[in-house]
């Protein structure tokens, strides 16, 4: 069912007013509308120009306040649509539920709410499109969230300022990317109230949800046809930290697993699954068949939150396989079917 994206963002949206598809719509539309809705933000109050942004590769000055923004990577064009800014072009939502344009459902609706129809949606699942990025004639290149190499980065550089991420690819929280993203463009105090507004709605939506108190979650990849080896993102991954941010805490087994690496995953060997005994539920990416293959598997299935089928299976054609790398839109759109998945998981802790 259809979901409206939560008044908290798209009224602060018209009031202001990955991940990886040549444009597929109408760019002069877009670029129309991007320029209407910066001339009416102009309005509003902005820091100063210019601004220096520091991140991985250095630093990336922006002089003045820009009005053709494109966004790369996972979730950076939820954060200008936001704060009521129409991408000149955006990255294609490779994962989970998508449109026939190839974006998430809550940035379809941000962009409608917005006035715009058919975004120019890069053809970038597989590499960057330089060409296509250049025709948009961009004054901003965001992508604070991302994974881009140096190289990479340079070529977005000449073509306009771009911002990646700040330390480690793909090692970027909504907060950090909320924010980041805003300061770029002038509108820092306005994401630092977006996130504020996020945070309350979150403790708001948490509260119905008493049982997850207490309880241990991790966030994990398995594969159903080879599971010698599989993966636990760790804390600074933003999937397993916003099961933090849902009340739910790393268990002290994923923290040591992670205490000499920069990465924001570690592999595991099933000859060592035992050590996840401290995990009461697991997120993996899969269907029912992936849990019972699990729970047939003798070393899989010591792990309590198999044994107890306290795992939340994600399809990946579903909404919460996206969602549960949140930004700032898709966590209203979704976080009520998270939670209800997840309390439905603590109910099997204890059986």
């Amino acid at each position: 069912m259809k979901k409206k994206i939560t008044s908290l963002m798209l009224t602060a949206a018209v009031a202001t007013s990955a991940f990886m598809a040549c444009g597929t719509t109408n760019n002069e539309a877009v670029g129309e509308a991007s320029d209407n809705i910066a001339a009416a933000s102009n309005l509003e109050a902005t820091e100063g120009f210019p601004i220096t942004m520091e991140h991985a590769y250095g630093q990336t000055v922006i002089e003045s306040k820009p009005e053709r923004v494109v966004t790369l990577g996972w979730g950076n064009q939820d954060t200008m649509l936001a704060l009521g800014i129409v991408p000149v072009g955006v990255s294609a939502a490779n994962y989970g539920a998508v449109t026939e344009d190839k974006l998430h459902l809550w940035t379809k609706d941000a962009f409608t709410e917005l006035g715009v129809d058919s975004p120019n949606v890069f053809n970038d699942e597989t590499s960057w499109d330089f060409e296509a990025i250049a025709v948009a004639e961009p004054d901003a290149i965001v992508a604070s969230y991302s994974g881009f190499s140096e190289d990479e980065y340079n070529q977005l550089s000449e073509i306009a300022p771009t911002v990646p991420f700040a330390e480690i690819a793909w090692k970027t929280t909504w907060r950090e990317q909320m924010i980041t993203n805003a300061t770029a463009v002038g509108m820092k105090e306005k994401g630092e109230e977006l996130v504020a507004e996020t945070d309350k709605l979150i403790a708001d939506k948490l509260a119905e949800y008493p049982d997850l108190d207490g309880k241990t979650a991790g966030f994990f990849w398995v594969s159903q046809d080879d599971m010698s080896t599989f993966y636990a993102y760790l804390p600074a991954d933003p999937r397993a930290a916003y099961l933090n941010d849902l009340g739910l805490a790393t268990p002290d087994s994923i923290h040591k697993l992670g205490e000499d690496t920069e990465e924001f995953s570690v592999t595991i060997s099933r000859e060592n699954a035992d050590i996840l005994s401290d995990v009461d539920i697991m997120v993996c990416y899969g269907d029912e068949g992936l849990l019972e293959a699990m729970q047939a598997d003798p070393l899989m299935s010591q792990i309590p939150a198999v044994k107890n089928g306290a795992v939340v299976l994600l399809d990946s054609t579903s909404v919460l396989a996206a969602a549960t790398t949140p930004s700032i839109l898709s966590i209203p759109y979704a976080i009520d079917d998270y939670l209800t998945v997840l309390n439905e998981a603590a109910s099997k802790v204890n059986e």
